[in-house]
């Protein structure tokens, strides 16, 4: 599992970064136009990765912050939103906006963005209002610090086919409770609780 990319900024317009690593490999990243604009005026970067593999396609997405690529994933939880989904909404909304807009339930608003239609904003608010939070327009996100060993065991427990989103619950809860938790236990403490 790839956690982020460093290097120079090989290429970059408003979808896609390429980042060429000092081993001389360059691997393109999907981004947001937040991270887009960001980059323009840097010529290194790193980039956290999120990884989508599918039969067909393994696509990296890059986000400059944390709060974005947690945001990303929790929107790629909620059913019926993919990465090119989330990756819109985290285009035409800020991280505080999207937290202001799922914390007022702002239907009208998330709705606005392209490719959201009513249902499937009914059902990220829903979905992700207890876990995100806006006060004072500062994000605060309701997850454990994104660990590594959080991070493997999430991958490792979607992998075997368990939802991302029950997967994720469940090790929070025990990351809560245990926070130098190592990858292997806290797989095999995940399990019977799925």
């Amino acid at each position: 599992m790839i956690e982020y990319v460093k290097g120079r900024v090989a290429s970059l317009n408003p979808a896609a970064a390429v980042i060429e690593t000092s081993g001389g490999v360059a691997y393109m990243l999907q981004i947001s136009l937040p991270t887009f604009s960001k980059l323009e005026n840097m010529p290194e970067a790193t980039l956290l990765v999120h990884e989508a593999i599918r039969e067909d396609a393994w696509t990296l997405y890059g986000f400059l912050e944390e709060s974005e690529r947690e945001l990303f994933r929790l929107l790629i939880g909620v059913s019926g939103v993919g990465a090119s989904t989330a990756r819109m909404i985290l285009s035409a909304l800020s991280a505080d906006e999207l937290s202001a807009v799922i914390a007022s339930s702002d239907v009208k608003r998330l709705k606005s963005v392209k490719g959201v239609g009513a249902k499937t904003a009914e059902r990220i608010i829903v979905d992700l209002r207890d876990k995100i939070k806006a006060p004072d327009a500062t994000l605060i996100i309701q997850s454990p610090a994104t660990s590594e060993a959080f991070d493997e065991a999430l991958a490792a427990l979607t992998m075997l086919g368990f939802a991302a989103a029950q997967s994720r619950k469940v090790l929070k809860k025990l990351f809560d409770a245990e926070p130098t938790l190592k990858v292997e236990a806290a797989i095999r403490k995940a399990l019977p609780l799925m």
